[in-house]
């Protein structure tokens, strides 16, 4: 097929007023999918490959041969400023042909909205949680909305493919079908896609449609990439020795950042002076103390303030305003940003990105990286990794950089094998289950319970949840008012019930950052975001605390002060990372190879690490003798593994192996005291994997391990249930336990 020839002509034109010179590999395969099929289609090319106009140019040509009589388009971004960015380029494309497009958001005008209910077509943008504020506040209007709807475009698709807020869209995309009698195509659009048969699966759940994924040659990467490392305080790692003739040395720096600064920041102050740069950091709280820091920089070298600041909890004009200048090709003013500004937003002509230590995914890698090098020239990433020197005393897990290793893994994962992290299928989402059940009673009003049921449980994210378990929540929503019976024996929604729903927040279903004071007695010591189970311990304050008592209601975490030294853990898994990350964090420790990329700093940290590895027998078996009673064991398992681990020689293994103090630095080691040896380690915990046990033994006696947003109303049961079927990578776990022998090769 020509697909140039196939397109309208007024996207022809546009494509002659925008110079180009011929169409691109993913706007002929996507051409060729949506012209010559009836199937979904799943587009995964590098970021700026232009798949934003390959899925609209042949989606606008057939609007254009067949006008739909209500919205035509349905795109739905994870992001307000991705909807705001492709507003304007989706507004001029669509201008000449009056394709109407609107947006649909919390920052949008209502005369916008209600301009296209009173007389729907074109392209409707919109983010998950407006898309659940329609369903619900504007149910009526959803058949003459989308009643000749054709397509779902859905952006960055790969970031809706391991938690809740996908699943919701997902369900929310059913919902919306069946209640205006439409039967859309749908279109995934990713830069970041690793198995792409599973997230054509997923994204096909609930149609009747296959999902067609085009080949096609996208073309020669390169990247300008850089890794290095610093200590917090002098002296540097490669202080005193030889370098390396192969390793890089950085340029120089343009201006000096104040003495005595963190060094960390101070390389990224003077690297990003006459630039155009963003700069990732993991959390909120990290971003605010960067941002500071380097605007302090300006003041002591008494220059403008050349530093702005974008996260999901500044206003909607922080956000834009920092969005309008980055988009202004003359400005040489750079952002800290965390993942908001992670996703397809055109910034303009970045020139580098820096990420403070690694981000946990490899997506989250290769979206960030994909920020700069729009405008032809090569995407460029300077890695800043920083840490404590360790103390004097300090045990062998603290002497190895682990986001250093963690960042060349996950460069080397894409590199070596172009992984990128799978969808995360097989959960029990119960509360999400308690949230499409709320939104559904919401929208449709009293319903019997099999009507409740059969529009609920049919959805396709909840496979595996069974009747008598939705029998079990309902109940239990009776039970707290959430829903009322009615006089007819039909379901709605209770009064305590409206409150939750008749907020705004009850749109989305991820996890606002909810936080707990932690009190010492009387004393309150600070806020953290996750309260950790009963009996764990946590670092505040520059103290260990042993946490006694945890109110979810009160949102505060009560605790003793005891001795000892542990990471800083705030109760949640430290980011969601694969198993394969792990394990490649082995290999990187284990060979000997170099990478280019590494710095001078960094090169010598690398090794300085290796050493200690090589030194403390680690690459031969994962239990490492740190003196006496103590042991540190090293599982190379993802997030949800090591949790498993954790809990697995806790519960199961403890009495055999005499387990005290276990402290996990989560997903790197384990340290604890124990009194067997280490061969009877192996066969104690490969003889306990290998036992069937219920996945149930793995949650502590009286836990409620409250993980989604909407957990807390549902009954404990579930979430037990829910935890240890859904999150916990038993598997995984077992798998690991089972391989482990004195004599094993890693």
């Amino acid at each position: 097929m020509n697909v140039f020839n196939r397109y309208a002509p007024f996207i022809q034109d546009y494509i002659y007023r925008s110079g180009w010179q011929a169409l691109r590999g993913v706007q002929n395969a996507a051409g060729d999918a949506v012209f010559g099929t009836e199937d979904n289609v799943l587009l995964t090319a590098s970021t700026a490959s232009g798949k934003t106009e390959a899925a609209f140019f042949p989606v606008l040509t057939l609007l254009d041969e067949d006008p739909p009589h209500s919205v035509g388009v349905l795109y739905i971004a994870p992001l307000k400023a991705l909807i705001n960015d492709q507003f304007g380029r989706l507004g001029e494309l669509c201008e000449e042909a009056g394709i109407p497009v609107t947006r649909w958001h919390g920052d949008v005008p209502q005369t916008q909205k209600r301009k296209l209910l009173k007389k729907p077509s074109g392209i409707l943008q919109i983010t998950p949680e407006s898309l659940e504020s329609l369903m619900i506040n504007k149910h009526m209007e959803i058949p003459s909305l989308f009643g000749d709807l054709r397509f779902i475009v859905i952006d960055e698709i790969h970031s809706l493919l391991r938690g809740d807020r996908g699943l919701q869209t997902f369900c929310l995309i059913e919902r919306m079908c069946k209640l205006a009698g439409c039967d859309p195509r749908r279109i995934g659009l990713s830069a970041t896609i690793g198995d792409p048969e599973a997230a054509g699966r997923f994204l096909a759940a609930g149609s009747d449609r296959r999902t067609v994924i085009p080949r096609f040659d996208g073309g020669r990467e390169v990247w300008r990439l850089s890794m290095e490392h610093f200590y917090n305080t002098a002296p540097q790692a490669d202080e005193g020795k030889q370098i390396m003739p192969e390793t890089p040395i950085p340029e120089s720096p343009t201006d000096t950042a104040p003495k005595a600064a963190d060094p960390g920041v101070g390389y990224i102050f003077e690297h990003t002076r006459g630039k155009k740069c963003l700069i990732f950091t993991n959390s909120r709280e990290e971003c605010e103390a960067v941002c500071q820091n380097l605007r302090q920089y300006c003041e002591a070298n008494h220059e403008p303030d050349r530093f702005l600041i974008h996260h999901g909890n500044l206003s909607a004009s922080y956000r834009e305003s920092a969005e309008e200048e980055m988009k202004d090709d003359d400005s040489f003013m750079s952002v800290c940003a965390t993942a908001t500004l992670e996703l397809g937003i055109d910034i303009g002509k970045l020139e580098r990105a820096f990420q403070i230590d690694a981000p946990f995914t490899v997506s989250g890698f290769l979206q960030r990286m994909g920020r700069t090098g729009r405008r032809g020239d090569p995407s460029e990433m300077w890695f800043v990794m920083r840490e404590d020197h360790p103390e004097p005393r300090a045990m062998m897990p603290d002497m190895i950089p682990w986001y250093l290793i963690q960042g060349i893994a996950l460069v080397q994962l894409y590199i070596e094998e172009r992984f990128v992290e799978p969808p995360r299928m097989g959960r029990l989402p119960y509360s999400l289950l308690y949230h499409q059940t709320m939104s559904t009673l919401a929208s449709c009003g009293e319903m019997t319970p099999g009507e409740l049921a059969s529009r609920v449980l049919t959805l396709s994210c909840f496979h595996r949840v069974s009747q008598e378990d939705y029998r079990i929540l309902l109940r239990h929503l009776l039970d707290i008012d959430h829903i009322s019976r009615t006089e007819n024996g039909g379901l709605i929604v209770g009064l305590t019930g409206e409150r939750i729903v008749n907020n705004y927040k009850f749109y989305a279903v991820f996890q606002e950052n909810i936080e707990y004071s932690v009190r010492s007695g009387s004393e309150e010591l600070g806020t953290i975001v996750k309260p950790p189970p009963v009996g764990d311990k946590i670092a505040i304050a520059g103290r260990v605390w042993l946490v006694e008592e945890v109110d979810h209601k009160k949102r505060e975490v009560y605790c003793t002060l005891v001795k000892g030294n542990i990471p800083a853990y705030f109760g949640d898994v430290a980011g969601d990372i694969h198993t394969h990350i792990l394990e490649r964090m082995y290999v990187v420790l284990n060979e000997q190879k170099s990478y280019p990329y590494l710095m001078r700093h960094a090169a010598c940290r690398l090794q300085d690490a290796r050493d200690t590895f090589q030194k403390s027998g680690i690459q031969d078996h994962p239990l490492v003798h740190l003196g006496g009673n103590m042991w540190a064991l090293f599982p190379w398992l993802g997030s949800y593994a090591f949790l498993a681990l954790e809990r697995f020689l806790k519960i199961r293994c403890k009495k055999q192996l005499g387990l005290k103090g276990l402290n996990p630095s989560r997903p790197y080691y384990l340290q604890f005291t124990m009194k067997v040896s280490e061969e009877e380690f192996y066969r104690i915990t490969a003889e306990e994997a290998a036992k069937e046990f219920d996945p149930l033994e793995l949650v502590y006696p009286k836990e409620v391990p409250v993980f989604e947003k909407y957990d807390e109303y549902v009954p404990e049961e579930l979430i037990r249930k829910g935890f240890a079927l859904g999150v916990l990578d038993i598997d995984g776990m077992k798998q690991r336990v089972l391989g482990w022998s004195k004599d094993a090769e890693w």
